[in-house]
């Protein structure tokens, strides 16, 4: 496998456009000849023909974790060493952000889904998008059309696999809105389902699976962790019955959303003990490892000062307007920016800012974490199989 230059502690920029995981809707439906799908990552030459295209997303499959898994997963070490190439995910480096930056092919600035968890504009609820069931109305919230319902509209038969349990969240219509969807609790039946769905009919047909598995137990036990070392074979298996499987006329693409870093105890930052880190912060949203601060009236300079102080090179600490300005969100609407805090901490290395008493109790035991722009965390595979 041949890997990018960059070490898994250096940061790592989107490449919107042309190397994320933005680009794989689009590119796996100029295949199937959608208007106003452009092939963004050149698959063309080598699925020439394609009819049938299943996108496979494993949760915390990073492209740097793939040597870890290699020794419980041979079907997946053997495809990143033959028919694999890195991506980025889009900023930040997390599960909503990427899953609906894949459904609609755009970075997360105008599709608005721009954290784990964001402040909702206007109040100090802070949203969790994967808890979030219909208010704010998804359409809304994320008013960008998914590439699945642009592909249905153009006559591709369009079905998503996941979890029974997301079916109808507000998440899942951020994301998928557009597509059939099928339930399917576990690998054996996420294989069944996507198989059988795109063997239906002539053609042209879209599936995209989901499977959470390994960030799960990465989050719960850690990177190379035996749940984790477990879990790698089971994603191994699904890839096997995958591959096994593909009609002649049909091409597998895998991907993730993110990867993860184990975080030391020594490196979890508390801010819900230092005052330092509460004054003039309003609200706090975002995750461990990308944090969002939503200030008083006039506390932004002080609140840099005071986290950049503290934190004293664990973080990069900006304004809104200096995230912005990074390019890591893209383009970002007006009526988008009131997500994003006022003030942005960015960890390094396997720092986290954890928060033991306004947040539920687990988010500051996990083990693995994610959400930052080191390599570890921004890079995934594309792993391109043929029928």
């Amino acid at each position: 496998m041949t890997g990018p230059a960059a070490g898994p502690l250096d940061r790592v920029a989107p490449r919107y456009g042309g190397g994320s995981l933005a680009d794989v809707l689009p590119s796996a439906l100029a295949l199937l000849g959608v208007p106003g799908a452009a092939d963004l990552l050149g698959l063309a030459p080598r699925l020439a023909g394609v009819r049938r295209v299943a996108v496979l997303l494993v949760d915390g499959l990073g492209w740097y974790q793939i040597p870890t898994a290699a020794p419980y997963a041979p079907t997946l070490a053997g495809l990143a060493a033959t028919v694999g190439v890195p991506l980025t995910t889009g900023f930040p480096s997390t599960t909503p952000t990427s899953l609906v930056s894949l459904g609609t092919g755009t970075p997360p600035g105008p599709h608005g889904v721009l954290g784990f968890k964001v402040r909702v504009p206007g109040t100090d609820r802070v949203l969790s998008h994967i808890e979030w069931t219909g208010d704010p109305e998804p359409l809304r919230w994320q008013p960008v059309a998914t590439w699945y319902e642009r592909a249905r509209a153009a006559g591709v038969a369009v079905t998503v696999v996941s979890r029974p349990e997301y079916g109808g969240s507000g998440l899942t219509l951020a994301a998928n809105r557009g597509a059939d969807y099928r339930g399917a609790a576990g690998v054996d039946a996420v294989a069944e389902r996507m198989l059988a769905a795109l063997s239906v009919g002539p053609g042209p047909n879209l599936v995209s699976g989901y499977h959470p598995d390994l960030d799960r137990h990465g989050h719960l036990t850690g990177v190379d962790s035996a749940p984790w070392r477990l879990a790698a074979a089971e994603v191994d298996r699904l890839l096997a019955r995958l591959v096994d499987g593909l009609p002649p006329d049909a091409a597998l693409l895998v991907t993730a959303d993110h990867g993860q870093l184990n975080v030391p105890d020594e490196h979890r930052i508390d801010l819900d003990t230092d005052p330092r880190l509460r004054a003039g912060v309003r609200v706090v949203a975002g995750e461990p490892r990308a944090r969002y601060l939503h200030v008083e009236p006039g506390a932004t300079a002080d609140v840099v000062a005071a986290w950049s102080g503290v934190l004293d090179g664990a973080a990069r600490v900006l304004t809104r307007a200096e995230a912005v300005a990074t390019g890591w969100f893209g383009p970002v609407p007006e009526a988008h920016l009131g997500r994003i805090g006022d003030v942005v901490v960015v960890c390094r290395d396997t720092y986290a800012v954890v928060a033991t008493r306004s947040e539920k109790p687990m988010e500051s035991r996990l083990v693995a974490y994610h959400g930052a722009d080191t390599a570890a965390e921004m890079t995934i595979p594309l792993l391109v199989v043929r029928g």
